[in-house]
């Protein structure tokens, strides 16, 4: 699955991997062709061929948020290609100390702890190539989850915030309802309809989709709740 358009100057390649099928984004600089990993979960060979594959440099690893199957691949491709770790925000890093437990829980040995190079707050940014990316926090689905978002290109990486049709999950360790909901419809929606995003697990969607159909956070479910 490939996106944005052909004339972003953003690209993007969304390779599932680990038992969970999560939602691995390649996002790259057209002018620049230096890519990113957003949420290496594991399979890092197949991420490293899809690079080659695509003419890629990796420059970035950026993370989403700490749970094994979006950051349990992190110090193994770290340790292959020495690129800087970027995010999440330093409230996962609880959720970062885990993953070794959790991967032996799951079928997924391989899954090592990380320090991130750069842990991110809500307003930074975070460059690839020639091109800039906003972070905004999002807790709720973990307390230190964070979004990426392309503004000229309307393309955002939402990890599990936000799903076609569902929202992330709020009954983990220091997981909010309040809080998600707050983060989705506080701090998403104002980025526009038209925003399409690449979720952390499933198909694609847009901002505007979502609240016309999302039973959880649909203009209609909320004013009705």
């Amino acid at each position: 699955m490939n996106a944005p358009s052909q004339t972003s100057p953003i690209r993007a390649l969304i390779a599932p991997v680990t038992p969970l099928a999560q939602n691995c984004t390649i996002v790259w600089c057209t002018k620049t062709m230096k890519a990113a990993i957003i949420d290496p979960g594991g399979e890092t060979p197949r991420l490293m061929g899809a690079l080659k594959d695509h003419g890629l440099t990796l420059e970035k690893i950026w993370i989403t948020h700490g749970h094994l199957d979006h950051a349990g691949g992190t110090a193994a491709l770290k340790a292959l290609t020495g690129v800087p770790i970027e995010g999440p925000h330093r409230d996962d890093a609880f959720w970062i100390d885990e993953i070794e437990t959790s991967g032996a829980r799951y079928g997924m040995p391989d899954a090592k702890v990380f320090t991130p190079d750069r842990w991110l707050e809500d307003g930074d940014v975070v460059t690839l190539g020639e091109t800039e990316f906003e972070v905004i926090h999002c807790p709720g689905h973990t307390p230190g989850h964070v979004v990426f978002f392309h503004r000229e290109a309307h393309f955002a990486q939402v990890g599990d915030v936000l799903f076609q049709g569902s929202i992330g999950r709020t009954d983990f360790p220091r997981g909010s309802y309040a809080d998600l909901i707050a983060s989705i419809t506080g701090k998403l929606w104002p980025l526009g309809d038209n925003v399409a995003f690449v979720p952390g697990h499933g198909p694609m969607s847009t901002f505007g989709a979502e609240r016309k159909t999302n039973p959880f956070v649909s203009d209609e479910a909320l004013s009705d709740a």
